[in-house]
């Protein structure tokens, strides 16, 4: 790989790109905990102002935060445009090129979609705007891992990476039905018990992916794995408290919009975006790395592959 194809100008924006979008993606969180998603009946205008006229700082409550929300898409736009300009001009690679073109399609798709959820007045449309912001952020996320310097500078792993790279794809699979499960649960009032019985399925699998990545001792690999089964802990931890401050328990009565709940809840929709694009991000290196031990199998053929069993006490490594 020729490695004067990074560019780090270009992976910064990528890396911006994508923790920008984290403000909308939280604000719209807000705006569904709160049920805030129809304070204003119009779009893109907002009580018939224009959207960057509006006098939001003025405002409180449920038209603060969908106010807020609009804003934090418009700011995602325009790094989006950022990202896509950036690649047109310094991307010497055509796919990457089109990742990025990309990456503003979808952009630009998340907020007609915002907007006809608020034209039509359409919960499902919430769900689908919410579920989509996922894949938008994923693809953002993998932009900037294919841009950045270890991807071209990234060996050969020790071993073929074919099994682990199955079970990655599988995980991220299984934790975005999770997600979505979630988002019903939210959006709906629907799946409640599949939600709960299928968190541990895709905790068990996310755990498994983390302790085999590790466990090939590359440290492209390491980090997001640990950072993997670190989000797993925290998102089970959240959504127990989601259900407490909900649902109640014991002699703990739930109070709705209050601060726990709200905070319970918006942090588990958070927490569980940001593992599913972790997830991805691990996948997109597996990937690298397996093409990169392709080539060298190529060279020198009988690798061994990755081992992706559960490791045993007392066993060797």
């Amino acid at each position: 790989m020729d490695r004067t194809d990074y560019n780090p100008g270009l992976h910064r924006i990528a890396v911006l790109t994508a923790c920008l979008a984290l403000l909308p993606i939280l604000m719209g969180a807000l705006v569904t905990t709160k049920d805030a998603g129809m304070a204003f009946p119009d779009w893109p205008s907002s009580d018939g102002h224009n959207m960057l006229l509006y006098p939001w700082l003025q405002s409180a409550g449920a038209k603060f935060l969908e106010h807020g929300h609009r804003l934090a898409g418009v700011l995602i736009g325009l790094a989006s445009i950022a990202l896509a300009a950036a690649a047109a001009q310094r991307e010497p690679r055509a796919w990457v090129r089109r990742l990025c073109y990309g990456v503003l399609a979808a952009v630009v798709a998340q907020g007609i979609l915002g907007g006809q959820r608020v034209l039509l007045d359409q919960r499902g449309l919430a769900f689908v705007h919410g579920s989509f912001a996922a894949l938008v952020l994923a693809l953002m996320a993998g932009v900037a891992v294919v841009t950045s310097r270890n991807w071209h500078v990234a060996t050969a792993a020790s071993g073929n990476t074919g099994r682990l790279k199955l079970l990655a794809l599988v995980t991220c699979g299984c934790v975005f039905v999770q997600y979505l499960l979630g988002g019903l649960l939210r959006h709906q009032g629907r799946v409640l018990f599949e939600h709960l019985g299928f968190a541990f399925v895709a905790a068990a699998l996310v755990i498994w992916l983390a302790m085999a990545a590790m466990a090939g001792g590359n440290n492209w690999l390491r980090w997001p794995a640990i950072s993997l089964a670190g989000l797993t802990f925290l998102q089970l931890a959240l959504g127990a408290g989601a259900w407490f401050t909900k649902f109640g328990f014991g002699d703990h009565v739930a109070v709705y919009g209050s601060l726990a709940q709200v905070v319970m809840r918006t942090s588990h929709v958070m927490c569980g975006m940001l593992l599913f694009v972790t997830c991805v991000i691990l996948t997109v290196r597996i990937a690298r790395l397996g093409r990169q031990s392709a080539g060298a199998s190529r060279v020198a053929p009988g690798a061994a592959a990755f081992d992706v069993s559960l490791p045993l006490a007392g066993g060797a490594r």
